[in-house]
């Protein structure tokens, strides 16, 4: 006899939101397993921060449900919101309060009191590594520590489902590493995490990933799957003494689809790179560029990524 699976943790059916005649989120579709690393990815603009919004019963759908662990986000709002936590990209910290003072005012907003209370923040203060400076004033704090507390501030109470939006912005790349530790250690423990990101190798740790381009989803999986199975072309990667004069000649070609720095190497997108392999040669070295290497390589996620908000 099989056991069903449990529910999604996060279900979004067909959800829509119209700002008179625009539309922002345009039947999105999609759900996160519990326990699941969740990436939401996309341009500025694209809906992001609508659908999570949406989500988290700020903001009601033109159209379309949510449920989150079951509880309809419209209807059962208050069911939701004590079993969920939120860290928006400004951290929403108090500067003037002391590293306990946001702890206690945050803890209180969740209801916590008392032994409960005093037991939560000494597990935040631990798991943020801030023990021994309670008493410090959050302003003082660098980025990656602020990062730490206002994670934990998130988390005090325990939520089953956390919405992070774009959490690391302006972090430093060993506190965003240290971040996301963190946030795996969440995962492993049974929390679902549902994170929104700009940056690509933060993608590649989630488990699952959607893209969302105005307003659609164009691109669903794990980062290994759409890399797989939703590049719209193939690519080609190009190693030459002359980059910004190759990037130049390579926009001017038609039969390539798309064309991008990546630190030293360029990315050339095709549909047929055994015929075009040889016209780049070719084109380049007219330009007096020369290639030292030419190959046809897997898609990046960001490959796949910028061929797809260009498409949309």
């Amino acid at each position: 006899m099989s056991t069903r699976p449990p529910d999604p943790a996060i279900e979004a059916h067909q959800l829509t939101k119209k700002f008179g005649d625009f539309t922002a989120v345009d039947q999105v579709s999609f759900a996160v397993p519990r326990g699941c690393v969740f990436g939401f990815l996309g341009p500025n603009g694209a809906g992001k921060t609508t659908t999570i919004r949406m989500l988290l019963g700020l903001v009601k759908p033109t159209a379309g449900s949510a449920r989150i662990l079951g509880f309809d986000v419209v209807r059962q709002i208050h069911d939701v919101r004590r079993r969920i936590g939120y860290m928006s990209q400004k951290f929403s910290l108090y500067d003037d309060l002391t590293v306990a003072e946001n702890l206690s005012f945050y803890g209180g907003a969740y209801g916590l009191r008392g032994a409960r209370l005093r037991r939560r923040k000494a597990a935040v203060l631990a798991m943020a590594g801030l023990q021994g400076r309670e008493n410090e004033l959050t302003r003082n704090l660098a980025g990656g520590w602020k990062q730490r507390l206002a994670l934990g501030a998130a988390i005090l109470h325990e939520p089953e489902v956390l919405f992070l939006d774009e959490p690391t912005a302006g972090v430093d790349p060993v506190a965003r590493r240290s971040f996301w530790d963190v946030l795996y250690r969440l995962a492993e423990a049974g929390t679902t995490v549902l994170v929104t990101t700009h940056y690509m190798d933060e993608a590649e740790q989630c488990q699952q990933l959607v893209f969302i381009q105005g307003g659609r989803l164009v691109a669903s999986g794990s980062p290994q799957e759409i890399k797989a199975t939703q590049m719209p072309g193939h690519v080609l990667e190009l190693a030459c003494d002359r980059p910004d004069v190759a990037m130049a000649v390579l926009r001017q070609m038609p039969e390539l689809e798309e064309v991008a720095l990546y630190g030293a190497l360029i990315h050339a997108v095709t549909q047929d790179p055994g015929r075009d392999g040889p016209r780049v040669r070719a084109r380049l070295a007219e330009a007096g560029v020369q290639v030292m290497a030419l190959d046809r390589v897997a898609p990046s996620l960001e490959d796949v990524f910028i061929a797809k908000v260009r498409r949309g």
